[in-house]
């Protein structure tokens, strides 16, 4: 029992390592807070090893069960490490040197941490805290840029994360106030016979704060405003890590629910829901960002549909983190190509970029595709998994509506894929604040291609991802 705190090991490393660059960060002068971004990459790279060793034991507990220490845990470790360390590659371009250099690093880690409460958490307090520690830190990031745009979005996130705790906490009141327990483990048991109008408040509750992590319905309206009004690394940041830790806690959370409300119809309505809505409304987007925003809403909605499989389909939860781990890496390749182009804001703006920059535009169109799911790409392979779960579980309509939306997509991408192959004579000429003729952030474009590619990397090795996910 001595031992059982070293179970969180992990988060434990990403705390401290942000304490570290937070408290370096106050005694080093501008020009070397390279130190502080030093600290938080090594905290990331020893949270990746921990977690990586932590894989091949076998699912246990730790803190009288109320952290899940098992492969949903691991996988997201592994993952919104990777992500934050790519993220911080990012920031190179972007804030060093700035005045507020080591918080960034320090509120990414904090955040990150809070990622990795939700996804092993087992208990509804647990959880709550887990809501806290990833929100907070992003009201922060969110509004660092200081221009109207960043504050109008910090504000908009800080609203809507007040609205969306409020009900997480009364969901979590309620359910504790019904059952005199917030252990997953006994919660089950304990609901069959709870008031069923009590139970379905304090479940909605608690699945609202955590669509509004996610950036689902009805808790969407705050991801493209951040998206577009924050910084680069903090836009490639929130539209992917915290979802991470949002969907894996709602897998959870549902899988644990009694079958006395169709809650699988439920979550099956807000897949549909943000996946539409997310395609429709990224179609009539100009600026990048603010499409990558919408699509990142319609990919929650994609992300649901194992979900409300879950424990009705074997396949449900491998294909849930197969899908985590393809958009993570193939959402921070796109928005890896906007930091590596600020100046270039419309769609219209990346006229020519396959002449002028032909890695990053490769780059660009790969991430692209791949957020479409086009092969051979590792998302294509996990809206396939996810569509066949759907079916296996007995929601042949949602496998359905995963694939009609899927073609849907394919247009907005388009809209920005044809740009980036116009000849000169085709192409609009640039305003003067595109800057369409600027070089590109070097490390920002590195770390495009390298994502792209991994992206790829990572669907031809689908089958041997999938068997070490199955345990086959």
């Amino acid at each position: 029992m001595a031992m059982r705190p070293l179970l969180l090991l992990p988060e434990m490393l990403l705390f401290v390592g942000g304490l570290a660059a937070l408290i370096s960060g106050s005694f080093l002068p501008r020009e070397r807070q390279w130190v502080s971004r030093l600290v938080a990459a090594a905290a990331l790279v020893a949270c990746v090893v921990a977690a990586m060793i932590g894989l091949t034991s076998t699912a246990q507990t730790a803190f009288e069960g109320t952290f899940s220490v098992d492969t949903p845990t691991g996988v997201a470790r592994i993952v919104a490490a990777v992500g934050t360390l790519i993220v911080l590659s990012l920031a190179v371009d972007e804030i060093t040197g700035s005045p507020r250099e080591s918080e960034t690093y320090a509120l990414l880690l904090f955040s990150t941490t809070g990622t990795l409460m939700l996804a092993g958490a087992d208990d509804l307090l647990v959880l709550a805290v887990g809501f806290l520690l990833t929100s907070i830190p992003l009201y922060g990031l969110i509004g660092l840029r200081r221009t109207p745009a960043g504050a109008e979005a910090a504000m908009k996130t800080y609203l809507l994360g007040a609205l969306f705790g409020i009900l997480l906490l009364s969901g979590v009141t309620v359910l504790y106030g019904i059952t005199g327990t917030t252990s997953y483990a006994a919660l089950p048991d304990l609901l069959i016979d709870a008031p069923t109008g009590a139970m379905a408040a304090g479940v909605i509750g608690v699945l609202a704060g955590l669509m509004f992590k996610a950036g689902a319905v009805p808790g969407h309206f705050w991801i493209p405003d951040a998206a577009q009004g924050a910084g680069g690394a903090v836009a490639a940041f929130l539209t992917t890590v915290p979802k991470i830790g949002a969907v894996i806690a709602t897998y959870r959370l549902v899988d644990m629910l009694p079958g006395t409300l169709n809650w699988p119809l439920l979550i099956a309505i807000l897949a549909v829901a943000s996946m539409t809505l997310g395609n429709l409304a990224a179609y009539w987007q100009t600026d990048p960002r603010r499409l990558l925003g919408w699509s990142t809403v319609s990919q929650v909605g994609y992300l649901l549909v194992p979900v409300a499989v879950a424990g009705r389909s074997d396949s449900a939860l491998p294909s849930l983190l197969l899908y985590v781990a393809g958009y993570t890496l193939t959402n921070l390749a796109a928005f890896s190509v906007t930091t590596a182009l600020p100046q270039r804001r419309t769609l219209e703006s990346y006229g020519r970029l396959a002449r002028a920059q032909p890695m990053l535009a490769a780059a660009l169109v790969i991430s692209l595709l791949g957020l479409v799911g086009t092969p051979p790409t590792i998302v294509f392979v996990g809206k396939l998994t996810i569509a066949s779960a759907a079916w296996d579980g007995g929601l042949a309509w949602l496998a359905v509506a995963v694939f009609a939306n899927t073609l849907i997509s394919l247009f907005y991408y388009l809209r920005w894929i044809v740009p980036v192959f116009k000849s000169d004579a085709d192409a609009s000429p640039p305003r003067a604040d595109e800057g369409a003729s600027s070089s590109p952030r070097p490390a920002s474009s590195v770390v495009a291609v390298v994502a792209a590619l991994g992206s790829l990397a990572m669907g031809i090795c689908a089958g041997l991802l999938l068997s070490l996910l199955t345990g086959t």
